[in-house]
């Protein structure tokens, strides 16, 4: 096996570059995964940019991924076998800290993040502690490399705590979006989806919206009914993040799972709050859903391989990274 591999790094501010590292090496309780397939984030153009405040210097991006196993370290106790194929949950707890020790590991204020804070699955090979592996059935590895975005898409739609008959909105038709459309619609809510692309709002029919729009009108004062029980904003920029807090009725819920840029500032009228008594709620990363989002994606009640539009080999990196930045497609997938 050559020592040497090629990797996506974050070398520079505004670049993610081909570079080569050196092989991983495992410590007890790890094992080491060959990559099959890793899906290009909206964090990792975040962390492109400088935006995401805990992420290393030259680190190697690629926190959604799925590979085989491909060793396992002598000391390494896991279910896993050489040859299976594991989905990867990126977040690495201290597992001592208040949170963790509360069920709200992704809280934790020393989380490491393969990825993000050390090295991740935009490579050949990784190694992962074997906490973060997660055995799949019967699905391809691009859509096992769905299991991290997915399981945060659990966290958000089980924050907004939508019931069966349930008016929701959602802002956003990206692969996050779609993913809580499909949730939603699943699980017995009239979806409705607000999308400025023709083609993403095409594709939110297809994962179960009722309703596609580029333009929310919720045809009257929420205080006398009018609007939605809950409303996802997965754009995460400011005017969409404001407007979502009109579109709910009073008595609803406003869910920002789009992730803003660190320093921006959303104006909120305090009364308006108030008098339509609104729950406004965010979420973070994924809490404990990566064993459910597997099983998702295993249930295949929904054709989660249509969000991968574009597939590229890890050589044909800089051609994919052109495609994802240009937002010409859904989901960017090296494999």
């Amino acid at each position: 096996m050559d020592r040497q591999m090629k990797v996506a790094s974050w070398e520079t501010l505004g670049a993610i570059s081909m570079v080569e590292k050196p092989m991983p090496t495992m410590s007890p309780g790890d094992v080491l995964i060959r990559v099959a397939a890793s899906g290009i984030c909206g964090t990792d153009l975040h962390i492109c940019k400088g935006e995401t405040p805990h992420a290393s210097n030259k680190v190697t991006i690629g926190h959604e991924f799925a590979g085989y196993v491909e060793d396992i370290h002598p000391e390494t106790v896991t279910l896993a076998k050489v040859g299976d194929l594991v989905a990867i949950d990126p977040n690495i707890p201290c597992n001592q800290c208040t949170f963790c020790r509360n069920k709200k590991y992704h809280l934790c204020p020393t989380l490491r993040c393969i990825g993000v804070t050390c090295n991740g699955g935009m490579a050949k090979y990784v190694a992962v502690p074997s906490s973060a592996i997660f055995i799949t059935h019967g699905i391809s590895p691009e859509v096992a490399s769905l299991a991290e975005p997915l399981s945060c898409v659990v966290h958000a739609v089980d924050t907004g705590a939508i019931k069966s008959g349930d008016r929701v909105l959602v802002i956003g038709a990206g692969p996050i979006g779609l993913m809580v459309t499909a949730l939603c619609a699943t699980g017995g809510a009239h979806v409705t989806v607000s999308e400025l692309n023709q083609m993403r709002r095409e594709k939110a029919l297809e994962f179960g919206a009722s309703v596609t729009t580029d333009k929310v009108d919720i045809g009257g004062d929420p205080i006398k009914g009018f609007g939605f029980d809950v409303v996802f904003e997965c754009v995460g920029l400011p005017t969409t993040m404001e407007a979502a807090l009109g579109y709910a009725k009073a008595g609803g819920t406003v869910v920002w799972v789009g992730v803003a840029k660190p320093g921006v500032t959303v104006p909120v009228s305090p009364f308006m709050v108030y008098r339509h008594e609104l729950t406004i709620k965010s979420t973070y990363t994924n809490a404990f859903g990566m064993d459910r989002a597997v099983k998702i994606l295993a249930d295949n009640k929904v054709n989660w391989a249509d969000l991968i539009s574009h597939t590229f080999t890890l050589d044909e990196f800089d051609s994919a990274w052109d495609v994802f930045i240009r937002n010409s497609g859904l989901k960017v997938c090296i494999k």
